[in-house]
């Protein structure tokens, strides 16, 4: 009995916090209850939830929104972080965990904090973002790129989401050169000494042996990436003073979620909206599955 002993207080967290919610969502989302009448409130409406879900047009919206923000924050993050990360692994040798650390610094930061500082860069009047624009706007030849009046980041609904992924792609993009960094240092060197003597660039050694060795951590990213932007919520929350702004372009659907259950009191609807975001979420995941499997796997 002593394994079992010592693994107890992980399950007994685990079935507490992690399996009783879970399973206690599922039985919601097939009724309706009013929490402040108790449980014996409850009353079970079968799939009238999920229909109701299906039919309401702000959480299409919001899955809209999710989708959009997933893909302008994620996509970038694996872009930039890939090549980042091998100029870091090609250039940098004693300084390389100094640099590393700085790009990882922004998220193990307080997102409150993340979004406070970020409310001031975006201000309208006096944000250090408007104002390097203009700055930049006074370039001989870039005036063009740059608008003649401020720009309303949180204002105005065409730039809530943009102004979002923005700050989540500068957030993340650090987790995923540290991801690619782990991975670049378990390719062989021999694998470059040889393409070297054959004659091999240093963009043909990064496309035909890094790419290839990075698909597994790739997979791994993307995944963490789909994961994680299906589930965003934090910064357009506090960004947005939980509303989703203006014409609410920055609402995600788990900020609608959130809104339903707490602000509405409708438990039954936002648990069945959660299982249908579990089900997008598993089938993207599967997807991804397929996109980064090895050719000619059939499984």
């Amino acid at each position: 009995m002593a394994p079992y002993v010592f693994i107890s207080p992980f399950l007994v967290l685990f079935v507490i916090f992690g399996l009783f919610p879970l399973l206690f969502s599922l039985y919601l989302a097939f009724q309706v209850w009013e929490p402040t009448n108790g449980l014996q409130s409850m009353e079970f409406v079968g799939f009238d939830n999920f229909v109701f879900a299906f039919e309401d047009e702000w959480f299409w919206k919001s899955l809209k929104n999710t989708g959009w923000l997933a893909l302008a924050s994620g996509v970038p993050q694996h872009l930039v972080a890939i090549p980042l990360a091998y100029f870091i692994h090609t250039s940098f040798k004693g300084l390389r965990n100094g640099v590393v650390g700085a790009y990882f610094l922004p998220y193990i930061t307080s997102t409150v904090a993340i979004a406070i500082m970020f409310s001031s860069l975006l201000s309208t009047d006096y944000g250090l973002i408007n104002v390097g624009l203009q700055a930049m706007g006074q370039i001989p030849g870039l005036g063009w790129l740059v608008p003649a009046e401020n720009i309303d980041w949180m204002g105005q609904p065409d730039n809530i989401k943009p102004a979002v992924a923005m700050i989540v792609f500068w957030r993340y993009v650090g987790f995923n050169v540290v991801l690619y960094l782990a991975a670049l240092q378990t390719i062989p060197k021999d694998l470059y000494e040889a393409a070297t003597m054959d004659g091999a660039g240093r963009f043909q050694q990064f496309w035909f042996i890094t790419l290839p060795s990075l698909r597994p951590m790739m997979y791994f990213g993307v995944t963490l990436s789909v994961i994680g932007g299906l589930q965003l919520f934090e910064e357009p929350f506090i960004l947005t003073g939980g509303r989703g702004g203006s014409d609410q372009a920055g609402m995600t659907s788990a900020m609608y979620l959130y809104g339903m259950a707490f602000d509405f009191n409708d438990f039954g609807a936002a648990s069945a909206m959660s299982w249908m975001l579990f089900v997008v979420v598993v089938v993207l995941t599967w997807l991804t599955n397929r996109a980064f499997r090895p050719r000619g796997n059939a499984a």
